[in-house]
């Protein structure tokens, strides 16, 4: 079927849009991964439970998605830190093996409590601005993708600024390139570990905070964002900052162009054939280094 290139175009830059909160997603994954060298399976579930914690502001104190940004990052960020520093380095011990176990049972755990505490309800915040949209010439924008696309950036450039101009940030890079030299010139590596992972937490509660105006959650919602943030994570390179939002923006593209051309239904059946493709042609990704 063919469309009028205006009707393309709007596509492609909406795709733009969804795919920079993609990418949002996708920071924490590769943070955790570049520095920690391990995948957090507890992502989906702790990006639920972000999106769950918009939704109480809202409907208890009737706070806005986007202020509740405000709150929840540290909040999510502290939560990170914790869950880290008392729980999953002490039950590892150690050994990459035992994170993975630990950050499996933590995922049930979350899930399994929201479920306990929300039941399998789906639910939505209804906001003034939800279904508006920003003329830009023949172009018909989402109001609330735009100002996601716009925080995601500013987000990701935040952290890249954080990661290369802090005393902070340059001893995650040192952990994340030589765990046994960072200790031994006197870096606290539990302590960055635990503030990687708090960060990684704190990008999904922003996350969560520009999805809800609309999106909707349930307690098994995060797990399909997983999926495409992990799919990202291979395109743009593990561990790589400017791999995750590049990588983030041209999923976003891809299946928006999938849900024009094949219907929603098939929209992310590109995404994942990018996924075995860039395993097969470059496994390294975009932006990675091989080891």
């Amino acid at each position: 079927m063919l469309y009028s290139p205006a009707i393309v175009a709007e596509a492609v830059v909406n795709g733009l849009m969804t795919g920079a909160v993609y990418a949002l997603v996708a920071l924490g994954l590769t943070l955790v991964y570049g520095v920690l060298h391990i995948i957090n399976f507890a992502h989906g579930a702790l990006l639920t439970a972000a999106m769950f914690a918009v939704w109480v502001l809202h409907s208890a104190f009737g706070l806005d998605p986007y202020l509740a940004i405000l709150p929840l990052a540290p909040l999510f960020f502290g939560l990170g830190y914790a869950v880290q520093r008392f729980v999953i380095g002490p039950a590892s011990h150690g050994d990459d093996g035992n994170i993975l176990l630990v950050t499996l049972g933590l995922s049930i755990l979350i899930e399994n409590a929201l479920l306990a505490g929300f039941r399998s309800d789906t639910r939505t915040i209804a906001t003034d601005y939800g279904f508006q949209v920003v003329e830009a010439g023949p172009l018909l924008l989402s109001m609330p993708r735009l100002i996601g696309f716009a925080a995601a950036v500013a987000v990701t450039v935040l952290l890249w600024l954080t990661l290369s101009r802090t005393d902070t940030g340059r001893a995650i890079r040192a952990v994340a390139k030589e765990k046994l030299g960072a200790s031994l010139v006197g870096i606290n590596v539990g302590h960055v570990y635990a503030v990687t992972f708090g960060l990684g937490c704190a990008c999904l509660a922003v996350a969560a905070c520009l999805l809800m105006p609309t999106f909707y959650v349930n307690p098994r919602v995060g797990n399909a964002f997983v999926l495409v943030a992990f799919t990202i994570v291979v395109l743009g390179g593990m561990g790589s900052i400017p791999g995750a939002l590049i990588g983030g923006l041209f999923i976003g593209v891809v299946e928006s162009l999938c849900g024009l051309y094949l219907g929603d239904s098939l929209g992310q059946i590109g995404i994942f054939l990018i996924f075995i493709l860039v395993l097969l042609v470059r496994p390294t990704g975009l932006f990675g280094a091989k080891a």
